[in-house]
């Protein structure tokens, strides 16, 4: 049995991996998906002092409180800022970390300038007109998803503090446990996470690529529950 815990994308929640739980269970496995201060059912805990440093809290909390150890951390999207620095404060607790279609900062580096050409002033302007200056509504929901399954996001995500985005990553050093990339190859407009798939086969990491859209969780759980299980094998 390996202990899985994932840190989720943005605008996101524990709810957006309903699928895998079953599924993780039935292939005898542990999943735990904390949800971040300021969404899903914490959404009562926004404030606008919510940044990446408190969802690295949230997840490091969990790790504590559960007393979980020998864990095998995902970073889906977003969530991979916060696996980097879950990873940096818990080396102890963690087997493994699993970027799932993920950014993969360096020290210093914040998601708004690894997002692309214009993508921090693109947030900024988002904040600015749809979220009050200091929220950021979500982007779209990838195309191949299920017309039920795009009313279920629809309802739940919400809009995230431009702050979480705009953080630079403090790290003590690059994490030292084992990594590994799993790219979905079912790009958007825009090909945000090819350079950080080219880093993990520049640096040795196991990587995989998948058939699937950018939310597998969602629209491929059974082919993202096997991947998972065969990079923690």
């Amino acid at each position: 049995m390996a202990v899985f815990v994932v840190c989720h994308g943005a605008w996101s929640a524990g709810w957006a991996w309903k699928k895998m739980r079953p599924l993780m269970r039935a292939a005898g496995h542990e999943l735990h998906v904390p949800t971040y201060t300021g969404l899903g059912d914490r959404a009562h805990l926004l404030t606008r002092g919510v940044n990446l440093d408190t969802h690295i809290e949230d997840v490091l909390g969990v790790l504590k409180y559960e007393d979980l150890k020998d864990v095998v951390l995902v970073g889906h999207s977003y969530g991979g800022m916060v696996a980097t620095g879950v990873a940096d404060r818990a080396r102890d607790r963690l087997r493994q970390l699993v970027y799932y279609d993920a950014f993969v900062p360096r020290a210093g580096q914040s998601l708004a300038e690894l997002g692309g050409a214009g993508g921090a002033q693109r947030m900024k302007d988002l904040a600015a007109k749809e979220g009050d200056g200091w929220l950021v509504p979500s982007n779209p929901i990838p195309p191949d998803t299920a017309p039920a399954d795009v009313a279920w996001i629809t309802a739940r995500r919400m809009k995230q503090p431009l702050a979480c985005f705009e953080q630079k990553l403090a790290l003590s050093g690059e994490p030292t446990m084992p990594r590994s990339y799993i790219r979905c190859t079912r790009i958007g407009p825009v090909d945000v996470f090819k350079r950080f798939l080219e880093r993990a086969r520049a640096e040795g990491w196991p990587n995989i690529e998948i058939d699937a859209s950018h939310s597998a969780h969602v629209t491929a759980p059974e082919l993202l529950r096997d991947t998972l299980v065969k990079l923690a094998a």
